[in-house]
């Protein structure tokens, strides 16, 4: 769940909201002045200087094209090649069309926020941008945990993989994830979306979420907050949790294999993944420790952190897909020999 671990360090900043009001109208200067925020602006860095704007419009539009043309490669090429219609792919496609929708979902409006100083975004968009960034975290989470099941059985018992590990099975655990994500999300999002907002529409962030939405609500927001860091928790330890009992238990059973080269072979079958994994949740550990044992950054550096470990996985997933597993890389050379002998001819 994207930038949901940050609650623990500013939790306590959050409990000092004293204002109440009614369709999201509130007092300002005057008991007599309402206004009514029907739309939030997306700060982004607040401390970037104007002629950077352009360069970090440009960065966004670079990344975009990254994760979309990258992680859809990855999608027409496992579609089209029945070979590698197995369920390892079948996990890294749903993990390529979460990655491409959750960048289609934030990216666009943060190159407009500095292509064309387009800062505004509606209420209800605010909303929806923030349940798909939180969705998309969430599931993430959830295949890279089935993921590691897919590992454990292959080593751990792989007599039984094919009757356990099956493309029915993982597509029906990919599609329980989807629902428990998006069901969990519409919880919290709506819990958040009842509040009242009036202390300011500024969000300083290049998308909607979470935390610095309902910090800038006029009510006393505690419950919702404390609602979303027990989903967030649940929705990145739980499966963090598994995933380092699987893998103990993957090196446990690598280790009792006598031959070197066999060591090597049944781990290198586990490396694409397990670097996959340590890209989503790394990054994560660092920033809630380090948050938690008083270590401060400035906004922008936590804007930059959060942005890092958001985008950076998308981007190089795909990479990590062609050139670290052995099929797409056969496949891929037999491809490029075909239309060597082609062009040749």
């Amino acid at each position: 769940m994207e930038c949901l671990t940050v609650f623990t360090y500013h939790f306590r900043h959050s409990l000092s909201s004293t204002f109440y009001s009614e369709h999201r109208c509130c007092l300002v200067m005057s008991h007599t002045n309402a206004t009514t925020i029907t739309e939030f602006l997306l700060m982004g860095f607040p401390g970037l200087k104007p002629w950077y704007h352009g360069p970090v419009a440009a960065l966004f539009f670079i990344v975009y094209l990254a994760i979309v043309s990258g992680n859809g490669l990855i999608l027409v090429f496992v579609a089209s090649e029945r070979n590698l219609q197995k369920p390892a792919y079948l996990l890294f496609c749903n993990l390529a069309q979460s990655d491409i929708v959750f960048a289609t979902a934030t990216l666009p409006k943060a190159i407009a926020r500095y292509w064309a100083e387009d800062k505004i975004v509606s209420f209800n968009a605010c909303f929806l941008q923030m349940f798909i960034v939180h969705s998309m975290g969430s599931f993430n989470s959830f295949v890279l945990m089935i993921m590691a099941l897919d590992r454990y059985v292959a080593i751990c018992n792989p007599l039984r993989y094919h009757t356990l590990i099956k493309n029915s099975s993982i597509l029906t655990l990919c599609c329980i994830a989807w629902l428990i994500s998006t069901s969990l999300m519409i919880f919290i999002v709506m819990q958040a979306y009842s509040l009242s907002y009036c202390n300011s529409n500024k969000i300083f962030q290049c998308y909607c979420d979470h935390y610095r939405l309902t910090s800038i609500a006029c009510d006393n927001n505690w419950r919702v907050q404390v609602t979303a860091l027990g989903g967030a928790m649940a929705v990145l330890l739980c499966p963090l949790a598994f995933i380092i009992f699987s893998y103990i238990s993957i090196i446990i059973a690598v280790m009792k294999i006598a031959n070197l080269e066999g060591r090597y072979k049944t781990f290198s079958t586990c490396s694409p993944q397990l670097f996959i994994i340590c890209l989503y949740y790394v990054p994560r550990c660092f920033n809630y420790l380090a948050n938690n044992l008083g270590l401060t950054f400035g906004a922008d550096t936590q804007i930059v952190l959060i942005l890092f470990y958001s985008l950076f996985p998308p981007m190089v997933n795909p990479l990590i897909y062609c050139f670290r597993t052995k099929e797409i890389k056969k496949t891929l050379s037999r491809k490029f020999q075909i239309i060597k002998i082609r062009t040749a001819t």
